[in-house]
């Protein structure tokens, strides 16, 4: 009776896995960051496997494994983070996506100390193309300079005419 209930744990398992999967991504990086103190990476995809599975996805995002939300019915993925403006650089961010495998075997390979050979599920690029900080010169600099530019020049004249 044990072997049977480990046989069918080990089918149902081996049945679970994604085969051939295929996704299909959209991200959202703000392209204006001037009152922001961090960058926000958003992104939102539908995974499709050969075999119809609905699996659970972890993502490693700079070498920290976080969970992927997924929607209600199962159809789209999520998964977002942050990073300080000075940090953030431009271009493309890779994301790669693991299994409930993938993820248990990257970390415990992780813990070890030893090099990861696990291969994702599926690889997403969110590209960040930069953001706007704000001008260079402020509409309040510009006044303040042209207020004492106006100033300096009035003492001096005033200077000039008194001597």
């Amino acid at each position: 009776m044990l072997r049977f209930i480990i046989a069918t744990a080990i089918i149902a398992t081996a049945a679970a896995v994604c085969t051939d999967p295929k996704v299909q991504a959209s991200s959202y990086t703000p392209a204006d960051s001037q009152v922001l103190a961090a960058i926000p990476y958003i992104a939102e995809f539908s995974l499709t496997c050969g075999n119809g599975e609905t699996p659970s996805l972890y993502a490693d995002i700079d070498g920290a494994l976080v969970p992927v939300a997924q929607s209600l019915d199962g159809s789209k993925y999520q998964v977002s983070w942050i990073k300080e403006i000075k940090k953030a650089k431009t271009g493309d961010n890779s994301v790669a996506l693991y299994d409930v495998e993938g993820y248990s075997a990257l970390r415990r390979s992780r813990e070890r100390g030893e090099a990861a050979t696990v291969a994702p599920l599926v690889t997403i690029i969110v590209n960040y193309p930069g953001s706007f900080a704000g001008p260079w010169f402020n509409s309040q600099h510009f006044a303040l300079a042209l207020s004492a530019l106006v100033f300096y020049l009035a003492v001096s004249s005033k200077s000039a005419l008194l001597a």
